[in-house]
Order: C-alpha cells, then sequence, then structure tokens
C-alpha cells in the first residue's frame, strides 16, 4: 500500500485529489474525496439513490474509459494525445487511479487553460488543436466534454501536444457510439464543436452558458 498521509496534492478537482506518487515522480495518483460517492448518491433524485456507490466511483468510471474499443489496439500512435493508464492502486487515501504524469523539463505540464488565458488563442495553438481533433477524428477515441483544464501541453520537437488527462469515456445516454463507427464519428464531432465552444466562452469572459 501506498502511504499519502501527509502529502499535498498538487492538483484538486471537485471529485479527486492528485498526488505525485512518492516512489515514481513519473505517475500521478488519483483518490476520490473521502465520504464523496454517498454525497453524491443522497443528492441525486430518489430513483438514483438505490444505485451502488461503485457506479458513481470517477476511479471505475476511468478504468471503463480506458477499456473503450478505441484504445485497446496495439498502435503506440493512440497514445499521442493521452495519458497512459497503469491500473487502480491501493493507497492510505483509499484507491487510486494511476497514470501517467505529463511533465516538460521536471515540470508538471501546463494546462490548456493556463494557457490560453496568458497567451491567447496563438496560431501556435490552434495548430495543436487541429492535430489533437484530427487524432480524435482518426481513432474514434470517446471522452466526455473537452474543458481546457483537462487538457495539458506537453512540449514535442518545438511544438505544444495536447494530452487528454481527464475527461475519458462517453457521455452518451444510449451508447451506440461504443459500439458503432458512425455514431462515433457523430458523438466525436460534437464533442469538438463543444470544446470549441468551451475555448472560446473561457476567451470571452464565461458569460452565458458555454454550451
Amino acid at each position: 500500500m501506498i502511504d499519502l498521509d501527509g502529502l499535498t496534492p498538487f492538483a484538486e478537482g471537485g471529485n479527486r485529489k492528485c498526488f505525485i506518487h512518492p516512489d515514481n515522480p513519473d505517475r500521478c495518483l488519483k483518490v476520490i474525496h473521502p465520504g464523496l460517492l454517498k454525497k453524491i448518491r443522497n443528492n441525486k433524485p430518489w430513483y438514483k439513490r438505490f444505485r451502488s456507490l461503485e457506479s458513481f466511483d470517477d476511479n471505475l468510471r476511468e478504468e471503463e474509459a480506458y477499456n473503450q474499443k478505441a484504445l485497446r489496439s496495439n498502435n503506440p500512435k493512440i497514445w499521442k494525445h493521452l495519458a497512459k493508464w497503469y491500473g487502480k492502486t491501493e493507497t492510505s487515501l483509499g484507491i487510486a487511479s494511476e497514470t501517467e504524469l505529463i511533465k516538460n523539463d521536471n515540470q508538471i505540464a501546463e494546462t490548456l487553460e493556463s494557457y490560453l488565458f496568458k497567451n491567447g488563442l496563438t496560431d501556435e495553438i490552434k495548430d495543436s488543436i487541429e492535430n489533437f481533433h484530427h487524432w480524435l477524428r482518426n481513432n474514434l477515441v470517446l471522452t466526455k466534454n473537452l474543458i481546457p483544464h483537462n487538457l495539458v501541453l506537453k512540449k514535442e520537437n518545438n511544438s505544444l501536444n495536447i494530452k487528454i488527462i481527464d475527461g475519458l469515456g462517453s457521455q452518451a445516454f444510449i451508447p451506440f457510439p461504443s459500439y458503432s463507427n458512425f455514431f462515433a464519428k457523430r458523438y466525436v464531432e460534437r464533442r469538438i464543436e463543444l470544446m470549441w465552444n468551451r475555448i472560446n466562452w473561457d476567451l470571452s469572459g464565461r458569460k452565458g452558458n458555454w454550451k
């Protein structure tokens, strides 16, 4: 078991805390906030409160997302824009999802959100976004909404390569995109459209509903 007691997370979201693996600084450990799953279930409509706690577990959903059809190939290029996943790991704070920690010059990579707020929509980042969208279309990788704070920038060959660090998986109510390329293509195009909506909303001062 990995001891995380006393360690400070380098990032924290609404559902999980992210720690640098104490024995492997190139990996990230994502741990769910204590007691969160019960709180989530209790805040759901009455008919959803009969579901198991595991159904609200982001780590389990992430495991399922990494097992999607697009990622089961042996093509190494599938990981060009995606942090690798190493399974679930027992820690002193609960079960963690263990993933690749993206770095530049031994520092944790900057998020796309941070870059956009500092630099705006530069030609460099437009090219990076277009390359990322090309990869999504070619491989039909299913994601949730592509929020800029869930994407980081890896410096590669004098360019910035976008990597997904969170938000993998399908949001489709009926899982047609998981089984049909026709529906997967439509689903991916919608994620791309929404990603641009979110970027423009961020840069315009976050007024109104970004969707």
